[in-house]
């Protein structure tokens, strides 16, 4: 076995263990490897291991991999986790599956004037700012629900949910109640958008309470691949 391929085992009984704890079925989480900085090659050995869900941060790298991949793994779906740009949006439109971080209506237009009649709806997620960090990209929780009202019309645009970044802390208590606000956030605006099925929030330091605070999808990058690359 490869060692990214135990690194998957490993991040994945970190996962049930914490959905076991927290009363929920591990199968309702889904992991997001976070191959940003990575080579393709370690995409594919992560492919090989079973792993199908991908994300990057940076437009130009991931278009790369992606055009590499695309006959040796032809069914990863990849996910923008990374700002955006308003200049790189048509390549995002047109190799991307997901974007998780919109955060204003110009981009989603854009992506929604961009993508490719004969591809599906690009999925979304909108990316809000729970800590309220200034250095932080993303949408106050109101603006989160305005803003969804304008994507969900939008024909070439999928509203799947929603995505954090939340404070980088140590203490716990801080980081369990920003995490609980975008849950609450999410269950509120599943009422009017019953669609949404996506809360994109925990990383390789945090799974566990994410998926306590009700994340169903956890990205994870250094704890499959190890530290990134500069």
């Amino acid at each position: 076995m490869s060692t990214i391929a135990q690194h998957l085992q490993d991040v994945h009984a970190r996962m049930a263990d914490a959905a076991t704890e927290a009363g929920r079925d591990p199968q309702d989480i889904t992991l997001l490897a976070v191959s940003k900085t990575k080579p393709a090659e370690d995409v594919e050995a992560a492919f090989a291991a079973g792993q199908r869900w991908f994300g990057e941060n940076y437009v130009q790298e991931a278009v790369d991999k992606i055009t590499t991949l695309k006959k040796r793994c032809p069914d990863i779906v990849w996910h923008l986790i990374g700002p955006l740009q308003s200049n790189k949006s048509r390549l995002v439109a047109e190799h991307f599956d997901w974007v998780q971080t919109v955060d204003r209506l110009k981009i989603a237009l854009r992506l929604n004037d961009q993508r490719p009649p004969h591809m599906r709806p690009l999925n979304i997620c909108l990316q809000v700012n729970v800590s309220g960090e200034a250095s932080k990209s993303g949408l106050s929780p109101a603006e989160a629900e305005a803003l969804a009202e304008q994507v969900a019309g939008l024909p070439h645009l999928c509203l799947r949910g929603l995505m954090t970044i939340p404070e980088a802390t140590d203490n716990s208590d801080t980081l369990r109640a920003q995490l609980l606000e975008l849950k609450h956030l999410f269950d509120r605006m599943q009422k009017k958008h019953p669609q949404l099925d996506t809360l994109s929030m925990g990383m390789s330091n945090d799974l566990e309470l994410a998926v306590a605070c009700g994340s169903t999808l956890v990205r994870v990058g250094t704890a499959i691949f190890g530290s990134r690359n500069p």
